[in-house]
């Protein structure tokens, strides 16, 4: 069976570059189609974050790398499957963030710490539900916390 799945929306404000770091205090719109009626987001307005999902629309279907390599392709760090890794190197070339929602004017939406860039098709969104985060104690190697240090910081 194959999924079809259209955009629901797009970033239309925001960064326009795409890079590895420097993606805090980054505010974006989301703009949804304007096929969904206003009170499709009703609610949505007394949430924190979101759950958005978007495609690496910018990468090449030939970057879908499977085998092991190591992060960011720097040697001190293990080469690990792609399944361990969330960039665009995944054979649908989707992504999830979990912006911080700052306005709904209408069907857009302010957010901050979207990792998308503008154009960037967005698939699906939904409030982040605090309740349905991971349960119990999270547990990753070193390597992604040594390779984030400068993910959320902001650009001097």
């Amino acid at each position: 069976m194959v999924l079809e799945i259209k955009p629901i929306g797009e970033v239309v404000a925001g960064r326009t570059e795409v890079a590895d770091d420097y993606w805090g205090g980054v505010e974006s719109v989301i703009q949804l189609d304007d096929e969904f009626p206003l009170d499709s987001v009703q609610g949505l307005e007394e949430f924190s974050h979101l759950v958005v999902v978007w495609h690496f629309d910018q990468a090449s279907p030939d970057d879908v790398e499977y085998h092991a390599r190591s992060p960011r392709g720097n040697p001190q760090w293990p080469a690990t499957g792609t399944f361990a890794h969330r960039n665009h190197r995944r054979p649908n070339q989707l992504a999830q963030s979990f912006p911080r929602l700052l306005k709904v004017d209408g069907l857009r939406l302010q957010v901050t710490d979207l990792d998308a860039v503008v154009g960037t098709k967005i698939y699906d969104l939904s409030a982040y539900f605090e309740e349905m985060g991971p349960r119990g104690k999270v547990l990753e190697p070193a390597w992604p916390g040594q390779m984030l240090t400068n993910y959320w910081s902001e650009r001097s």
